[in-house]
């Protein structure tokens, strides 16, 4: 399958690496989330071509995920704010951020420690189950197709409490 073609898969995952599932992109939202804004900002902090960060700022741009404010006139430059699409994304990026942190951390642990301003505390992103709140991990998921009742073949759950690799 080209890269072209995943976007008309009958699969959110596909559609989504359709517009985020290249690593340049990846590193540009995760400068946005962390307050970057400008082309000239991207390009210091990624040390990648000029034409790189257009053709992604501009395929996110045309996504929805992210909007062009102009912040000077003469000459007219632009920042690269996050829209609410591109808010949509701050769990899969906290998802990557944790497996990161799990497997690749080194001895001196994570390099960004993360604060919830709200609760004033330092935290590990956890996925949880959005009716009953508890924490939910592969194997306490299983997957269906649209319109059907039994889950799918493979699913976790479907195999049995060890999962498919069990």
């Amino acid at each position: 399958m080209r890269w072209p073609e995943l976007a008309d898969q009958d699969c959110s995952i596909a559609r989504t690496l359709a517009v985020i599932g290249d690593r340049w992109t990846l590193m540009i939202l995760r400068d946005c989330f962390l307050g970057i804004r400008r082309f000239e900002d991207f390009e210091r902090r990624l040390g990648i071509s000029r034409s790189i960060i257009a053709e992604r700022l501009k395929t996110l741009v045309d996504e929805g995920v992210l909007r062009r404010e102009p912040y000077q006139d003469r000459p007219v430059r632009h920042e690269y704010r996050l829209t609410e699409k591109g808010l949509g994304l701050h769990p899969v990026m906290m998802a990557l951020v944790r497996w990161g942190d799990v497997h690749y951390a080194g001895r001196d642990g994570p390099p960004m420690i993360h604060h919830h301003k709200a609760c004033g505390c330092d935290f590990h992103p956890v996925q949880t189950c959005s009716e009953c709140g508890a924490p939910v991990t592969a194997r306490e998921v299983e997957v269906r197709a649209r319109g059907q009742t039994a889950p799918m073949a493979g699913s976790p759950a479907a195999a049995g409490p060890a999962g498919p690799a069990g």
